[in-house]
């Protein structure tokens, strides 16, 4: 049964009600997925255009208590590694191979803790092979861009804290990372500049897709929202009878 009737030249247009019920939810999917993927597009280019920033000047890491620095700020930080005391991230690859990134405490003059991320280095032969990630203790400046740890796609409660040193988590909270490590820690963390030794793979940039990829899946999402809606009118358009 169609829900109206409107003459177009010498066609009619009666758009039946299963066709029209089957189609609204769909077309309703398809411009909310081409909607959000535009938003994330945004975010994207804010994102990549404070990693652009952050090339621009090196600042010194503010004091514990101060308010955080912009994401992917370039800082500079002196202190001494804490060598008995690193954590290798879980779960995290590099051109699709699977292996840790490795955290590596820096005590400051003050007393105060940053976490340095050294870099990306492979998983061993077995899970029981862990990387030797040795570095020496003496006093040393860094620099690198702040940023926060690594999130999982689906947020989970933390895993177990684990035993021995170096210690292995999966995708951790700063909180459970202090609570491992025994003491407060700086809310972000310093990426190390490629060009410093005692470093691993080290090829920094934003996470996720780049906001050109979230725009081209915008415009497909929409392209197909305007065919349903296409096929939708074509079929509801019928030969006027005599």
């Amino acid at each position: 049964m169609p829900l109206l009737r409107i003459p177009v030249g010498n066609r009619v247009f009666a758009p039946g009600l299963v066709a029209t019920l089957a189609m609204l939810p769909l077309l309703a999917l398809l411009l909310w997925l081409g909607t959000w993927q535009h938003q994330r597009a945004g975010e994207k280019r804010a994102l990549w255009a404070s990693f652009e920033r952050g090339a621009g000047r090196t600042v010194p890491l503010p004091a514990d208590g101060a308010p955080p620095l912009e994401r992917y700020s370039h800082v500079r930080v002196e202190g001494t590694y804490l060598t008995d005391r690193q954590v290798l991230l879980d779960n995290l690859t590099h051109a699709e191979r699977a292996g840790y990134r490795v955290l590596t405490p820096l005590a400051r003059a003050d007393g105060s803790v940053v976490l340095v991320d050294r870099g990306w280095v492979p998983l061993g032969r077995t899970r029981q092979d862990l990387p030797d990630v040795a570095v020496g203790a003496e006093p040393r400046v860094v620099t690198g861009r702040v940023d926060r740890l690594p999130r999982a796609g689906i947020e989970l409660a933390d895993a177990p804290d684990g035993t021995g040193w170096p210690r292995v988590l999966s995708f951790p909270r700063m909180t459970q990372v202090e609570r491992v490590l025994g003491r407060p820690l700086y809310p972000q963390v310093v990426l190390l500049d490629p060009s410093l030794p005692d470093g691993y793979v080290r090829d920094w940039q934003p996470p996720g897709l780049p906001p050109e990829r979230h725009l081209g899946y915008s415009v497909q999402w929409f392209a197909l929202a305007i065919t349903l809606l296409v096929l939708w009118v074509a079929v509801s358009l019928k030969k006027r009878e005599r």
